[in-house]
């Protein structure tokens, strides 16, 4: 298997989670609230599965190993567009993490702003996995020779095996900090 492979099969669960949001958006929009667990289901998904597990495979392991290639400018092009989607991916979780805030204080004004943030990832997500799947992907394997494809892949399996203990580590360690 190529290392898109697993990148792949993530997208097309990333893609059942923003179809759930937008059931959640449709449900609110027709006057039932957004729970404050769904906010916490999404931005948990979001954070973890979306950013750490898959872009991080892109960024750390991927995106690197593109950045020691003769890539034509168009796919260095995308390549930047996607790391800066990303960030915007990232700041969009932190704006629906504060507005979250604002609705728990009783603000019901910030209910507008997660509806934003949630609609901003149901639009988001599907334009950058189509990008990633048809313009990106492929054509970037053309530059890997097959040892270096089943180099990332194994590297990709031990990312994804450290992961759920790196998460823990870094929970624990804010745990201890917040209980001094």
């Amino acid at each position: 298997m190529q290392p898109i492979g697993p990148l792949m099969i993530e997208h097309r669960l990333i893609e059942k989670m923003i179809g759930v949001i937008r059931k959640e958006i449709a449900r609110s929009e027709k006057g039932g609230d957004i729970t404050i667990e769904f906010i916490d289901a999404a931005v948990d998904f979001i954070r973890i599965y979306a950013d750490k597990c898959h872009h991080g495979k892109e960024e750390d392991i991927l995106f690197r190993d593109l950045n020691s290639k003769e890539l034509p400018q168009e796919l260095k092009h995308i390549m930047d567009e996607l790391v800066e989607e990303h960030q915007l991916g990232r700041k969009a979780v932190a704006d629906l993490v504060e507005a979250k805030k604002k609705y728990q204080q009783g603000e019901r004004q910030a209910l507008t702003t997660i509806i934003e943030c949630l609609r901003y990832m149901a639009d988001f997500y599907p334009k950058h996995i189509e990008k990633e799947d048809t313009r990106f992907f492929i054509p970037c394997m053309a530059y890997f020779t097959p040892e270096e494809k089943d180099a990332m892949l194994n590297e990709e399996y031990e990312f994804d095996k450290n992961l759920i203990h790196q998460i823990y580590r870094e929970k624990i360690k804010f745990w201890t900090i917040e209980a001094d």
